[in-house]
Order: C-alpha cells, then sequence, then structure tokens
C-alpha cells in the first residue's frame, strides 16, 4: 500500500509500514541536518468528536462522512543534543503538528533497540568482565544480562537509567533457566552516554549486607525445557483437536470483525497491543473503546536496590512491543484468524509484527438448560464464545490477554499470569528464609510482588452519554411492610461527578452504567450494563512511597472520569523513572460533571503474588476475570434465539470401556446398580 492510499484506512485501523516512512519524512523536514532517534513512530489516538459522526453513520448504513484527520506521533531524541522531543503529525496533510521538548527529567519509554544496545554494551564493559572473572565460572557456563527499568527512589535524578540484572547460565541451550542462577552484582548505565554510573553488589541473606563477588559455587539450575529436564515427559496424553469443518462463524474485513450478532475492530499500537474499538450488539452502541490501560508490579523486597523495583509493563515498555508472535496448535486452538501489527525500530523502519493477536471460537460449557420435570423435556444450549487474545513476554513473565464475546451480549476480560519469577540471589543453603519472599531453588529466591491492572472502559451504552452508578443490596426496614423481615431492596448512587469509589463487598455493590435517554420497556429502568469487578487487594504501598505516588491508580479499584482525548492511561503518558503520577488521580480533582456525559469508566484489579516454590521454574498460570454482563440492555435473554445443541450438529463421540474378561468378578449384587443403561 503507498501513502496515496493511506485515506482508505480506518480510523481505527493501527498503523501501516508506509505511515511510519512518512512520519520519518515529516520529521527529518522539520529538523534538517540533525541526526534522529526514534523511540516510538505510532498511530495517535483520533479525536473522538471526529470519530463519532463516522462509525455512527456505518453502524445505520448511511452514507460516510469525511474520515477523521489520520494523526501519528512520535517520541525521538536529538543525537546532538540529546533532547527528547514529541511530535504529533498529520497523514492526511503529510505536516508536523508540533514537535515539543519533554521536561527535564521526563523518560519516553524503552524501546527495543535501546534494550538490545544496553544489554551489548553491558556484556562487553570492562568492569562487568572483571566481576565475571570473579566468578571462576567452570567450562560451558557464561553470564547473561536482563536490563531492567530503573524505577525511581530520588526526586531530583533525571539521568535515563537502566539497572542490568545479570545471571549465569549454561551457553548450550536457547531455553536453559538463567532466572534460576542469578548473580550478586548489577550494573547501572546511563542510556545516552553508556557510562557505567556504579556497580551495584547485591544482598544474598536475609538483611542488607553486601559482598563484592566472590567465586561461584556449583549448584544445578532448575529447568522448564523438556530435553533438559531430569524427569520423563508424561506418555499417556492424546490428542486433543478442535475442528470447524464448515468453517468459522466469524466473518473479518480486514480489522472489521462480524461474530454473531457482535461487530467490532480490532486496533493494535505499540503501547496497549489489543484494543478493542466501536463494539456493538445487533447494531447498537455497547462500548467505543476498550483495553488494558496499565499495568504496575510493584516488589516487596525492602533490600537496596531492589526497592526500586517496580515495572510499568504498558507505559515503560509497551505491551504491543512485546507481543508474541503467536503460534497454530500452542497458544490458540481451532480454526484462527491472525492480525498482525507494526512498530519502528531505532532508525525510523518498519518491522512487522506477525499474528501479535489470534481470534477464534471456542465452546464454554453450557449457555443456559432447563427440563421440564413433568415431561422430562429439555433444552439445552451451549456457550460458543468469540476469543482475541495476545500474548507478552516482558523479560521473565508472561501475560495472557483474552477479550472474550459470547452470544448473550456478555463482554469478558480473562488475564493470565505466566513465564518465570523475577529471581534474585539468596544464600538459603542452610535453611535460611525471609518474611518477604519464597525460596524457590538453591541459592534463588522470588520476592512477594503484586500485578496490578487498569481496565480502561470508554462506554457507549446505546449513546455515548452514559451515567456511573453503583447498586447495594440492602434489607428492607423492619416495619409493618416487612413482618417477618425477610424482604430486601437496592439502592443506587450516582457518581455525579468524577470520582474514585471502592467496592463493598458486604452490600454486594455492583457499579453499572446506564443511558438515562433510554428506557427499557420492560423493567421501565434506564439501559444498562454493570461491571463484574474482581475484587482484589489493592497496592499495599504506603502513600508517602514513591512508589505509590508513581502508581496511584492502584490504590482504588473504581475510578470514574468525563472524556478527554489525551486522557488514555490510567499512570500518566509517561512512566518510565517517573516519580509522581499524572493520571486518574489527577482527572478526578476536576470534579467534571459526569452524569449523562461522555465517561470514561476504570477499574483497578490485580493479583498479589506471594511465590510457592510450584511456581518455579515456570509458573502455572494464575487467572483473573473481569466482565461486562447486560443489565436491562435487552428486554429477555438474547441468547434465546441460539440454535439448540444436539448430536447431529455437535458430533460427540461415547467413550468406549474395555470389555471384561470372563475372569472378572461380578462386584456382588452392587454390580446391578452401576450397570449402564443404553
Amino acid at each position: 500500500m503507498s501513502s496515496g492510499t493511506t485515506p482508505k484506512l480506518h480510523p481505527f485501523d493501527p498503523i501501516r509500514p508506509e505511515e511510519i516512512r512518512l512520519g520519518v519524512r515529516i520529521l527529518e523536514a522539520a529538523f534538517p541536518g540533525v541526526s534522529l532517534r526514534y523511540n516510538r513512530i505510532d498511530i495517535h489516538e483520533p479525536i473522538k468528536q471526529d470519530v463519532i459522526p463516522y462509525i455512527e453513520a456505518e453502524r445505520l448504513g448511511k452514507p460516510l462522512p469525511p474520515r477523521p484527520a489520520r494523526l501519528l506521533y512520535s517520541y525521538f531524541s536529538r543525537l546532538d543534543t540529546g533532547i527528547y522531543l514529541k511530535a504529533l503529525m498529520n497523514a492526511d496533510t503529510k505536516s508536523l503538528i508540533y514537535a515539543k521538548a519533554l521536561p527535564e527529567g521526563v523518560q519516553p519509554p524503552m524501546d527495543i533497540d535501546e534494550l538490545a544496545a544496553i544489554e551489548e554494551h553491558c556484556m562487553k564493559h570492562p568492569a562487568v568482565l572483571a566481576e565475571i572473572e570473579k566468578l571462576k565460572l567452570p567450562p560451558g557456563m557464561t553470564v547473561c544480562t536482563d536490563p531492567w527499568m530503573y524505577g525511581s527512589d530520588n526526586p531530583n535524578e533525571t539521568r535515563r537509567l537502566f539497572q542490568c540484572f545479570m545471571y549465569m547460565v549454561e551457553a548450550n541451550h536457547p531455553e536453559n533457566n538463567h532466572y534460576s542462577l542469578p548473580c550478586k552484582f548489577s550494573p547501572v548505565f546511563e542510556a545516552r552516554t553508556g557510562n557505567l554510573v556504579r556497580m551495584d553488589y547485591l544482598p544474598g541473606g536475609a538483611d542488607h549486607k553486601t559482598v563484592e563477588t566472590q567465586p561461584w559455587t556449583p549448584v544445578k539450575g532448575v529447568q522448564y525445557a523438556p530435553d533438559l529436564m531430569d524427569e520423563p515427559l508424561r506418555s499417556d496424553l492424546k490428542p486433543y483437536i478442535v475442528q470447524q469443518p464448515d468453517g468459522p462463524s466469524f466473518s473479518v474485513d480486514g480489522n472489521s470483525v462480524y461474530w454473531q450478532k457482535w461487530r467490532f475492530r480490532v486496533g493494535f499500537n505499540n503501547r496497549e497491543g489489543l484494543v478493542l474499538y466501536n463494539i456493538t450488539y445487533d447494531r447498537r452502541n455497547v462500548v467505543y473503546r476498550l483495553n488494558v490501560s496499565e499495568m504496575t508490579v510493584p516488589y516487596g523486597d525492602p533490600r537496596a536496590p531492589y526497592h526500586r523495583k517496580q515495572a510499568f509493563d504498558v507505559g515503560d515498555v509497551g505491551f504491543g512491543l512485546n507481543a508474541n508472535q503467536l503460534s497454530l496448535g500452542c497458544d490458540c486452538l481451532g480454526h484462527i484468524k491472525y492480525f498482525d501489527g507494526y512498530r519502528s525500530n531505532s532508525k525510523g523502519e518498519p518491522i512487522h509484527l506477525p499474528n501479535v493477536v489470534c481470534m477464534h471460537e471456542q465452546d464454554n460449557g453450557l449457555q443456559y438448560k432447563h427440563t421440564n420435570y413433568r415431561s422430562g423435556a429439555a433444552t439445552v444450549k451451549r456457550n460458543r464464545q468469540l476469543v482475541l487474545q495476545m500474548i507478552c513476554t516482558v523479560a521473565n513473565y508472561e501475560y495472557i490477554f483474552a477479550y472474550i464475546l459470547d452470544q448473550a451480549g456478555n463482554i469478558e476480560l480473562d488475564v493470565r499470569a505466566t513465564g518465570i519469577l523475577s529471581t534474585v540471589p539468596f544464600d538459603n543453603l542452610h535453611g535460611q528464609t525471609v518474611q518477604w519472599g519464597t525460596n524457590v531453588g538453591p541459592g534463588v529466591m522470588a520476592p512477594y510482588h503484586q500485578h496490578m491492572f487498569s481496565l480502561r472502559i470508554d462506554p457507549a451504552i446505546d449513546g455515548f452519554n452514559n451515567t456511573i452508578y453503583y447498586e447495594e443490596s440492602v434489607p428492607l426496614p423492619e416495619d409493618e411492610n416487612n413482618p417477618y423481615l425477610v424482604g430486601y431492596t437496592t439502592e443506587q448512587t450516582v457518581l455525579r461527578n468524577s470520582t474514585a469509589a471502592d467496592l463493598n463487598i458486604p452490600k454486594h455493590r455492583v457499579f453499572k452504567i446506564r443511558n438515562d435517554n433510554i428506557s427499557n420497556p420492560i423493567t421501565y429502568k434506564p439501559v444498562s450494563y454493570k461491571l463484574m469487578t474482581a475484587p482484589s487487594q489493592m497496592l499495599l504501598l504506603p502513600k508517602k512511597a514513591i512508589g505509590y505516588k508513581r502508581a496511584e491508580f492502584a490504590s482504588r479499584p473504581i475510578w470514574v472520569t468525563k472524556y478527554r482525548d489525551d486522557e488514555l492511561f490510567a499512570a500518566g503518558e509517561f512512566t518510565n523513572q517517573s516519580k509522581q503520577a499524572s493520571g486518574v488521580e489527577t482527572w478526578v480533582q476536576r470534579n467534571d460533571g459526569t452524569e449523562n456525559e461522555d465517561v470514561v469508566l476504570w477499574h483497578t484489579f490485580g493479583l498479589t503474588h506471594n511465590p510457592r516454590v510450584e511456581d518455579f521454574p515456570v509458573m502455572p498460570m494464575e487467572r483473573i476475570s473481569v466482565m461486562l454482563r447486560p443489565d436491562g440492555f435487552f428486554t429477555k435473554n438474547p441468547a434465546l434465539d441460539v440454535p439448540p445443541s444436539t448430536q447431529v450438529f455437535n458430533k460427540s463421540t461415547l467413550h468406549s470401556e474395555p470389555t471384561a474378561s470372563c475372569c472378572a468378578g461380578t462386584g456382588g449384587s452392587k454390580a446391578k446398580l452401576y450397570k449402564r443403561v443404553d
């Protein structure tokens, strides 16, 4: 596709390679003779008030108005001065809107080339090589590094820093588990100059004491790769083959998806990865934009330098940049549709990201069933779902994000954490333990930590002005109208202004999104969806901790803000080495009116992960789920028109038991009770 065909792109389409090249040309023209380094070139979120007439015309089958402006943004730096800038560009007019220097100390996110360069520089640095030499490693052993986001502990720090955690590894296998053998030294580098800032020595015991590098006492690493494990693989697992002989029930036109009564568009960007846009059901608006806005992982090890370990995997690096190339038969089963993405490298060249999102159908048990006990007649319908999945590898951890739509109008976000624990060296060979972590192998400990996610819901319940409220179930008054004291009712509290709110399990507090302008003809109440929250422990950091200030979104489960085009990220636009967030905690202070307005609902949920030894050397997935569920949006069960489940349709097979030998005992009179009836 040439740049001349750009107007054919939909406002929600991911960036194309020709747009990346266009962005480079615009910036090079704006800075003639200056060498530039590109951190990001990506699609900029379109202006919502311009998009709504366009997508409404699509929904209603009317002639399309002019397409909204296709905007691009870039984080980049001038190599002559080292200054970081942000640019906004119009791809349609091929023009620069602005290019502004970032404030001093504000760091753009890390990028793939930068991480690779830091890793290479670290492994060649004389001071690092000297530390490796002190280990006196046996033949076949080497050392590698994971460059980490530096975090924050000094409000005056303005350098762009990386903390390099070091690990020993056997060099003869690509899947050797280096996280099983961490080193006790960790260099810190300044990114722009490549200078070694200092060499941190890591504590190896329950106190804060450190010692310089000593010769390594060999221990056996704990492995996860099948051909490196000591025990054999299971041999009794039979194939499970998911087949759809007539093809899938979905259809795809570019990034537009049609499935059952759902229609939506698949978006993808470097920062957030998978985004769902313009979700409608039976041509009714449900959600304008749905995505995971941010994630923070603060670690609970109080010893330096681990006190700074707090990743923001969306803002610091990006789910899109870390999205896996998914594989048939492995990451997704059945009939698979893949979606691709693009990123730029540091030279501004487009890099293809194939198969970063997979889409498929799955069976999730029964949708509903009822047996008329008088006649024995049963109606059974199975729950067919559409799944869109992205898997992100952020150094050691993997995160699996699956958006699941079903035939009853539900939208679920299923989040799963797996991969490998972030480990630290620990002298646990003589029974020593700590109260903030778990020993997971010889000489290795995994600290306690939290995974805190922010789901951003930009609702459009039958329109783009909605109201957020919560509903609680409470007993009726003990009076003459409730003589037997069994009655209870619900009470509603409207969030009329931007605010934060908490869950209340004893009162079954449920948050709902309604359209005050449209009433359900059966319930006589506004049409609505409810948020099935994931009750979670909130951020454990105290308010005075820098880590709390950087991630205040994770201190409350619910935030409600009035929509603004530039407010997409719960912890603010720049999280890398941030000292103070500029996100939802700031936006709610405006006290904007949010009743019957264009509002955004943010839900914080997460996992408090106190590692088990069973989580090592690779972690069985841990799952958490959030769902949007219709509540008065329809006039009856919307899945009533799903065809009944029958053997003719599903073609299940019957398991055959081995024939008993003539010498087998009958088991006495009880055998009659267990005789199979055909």
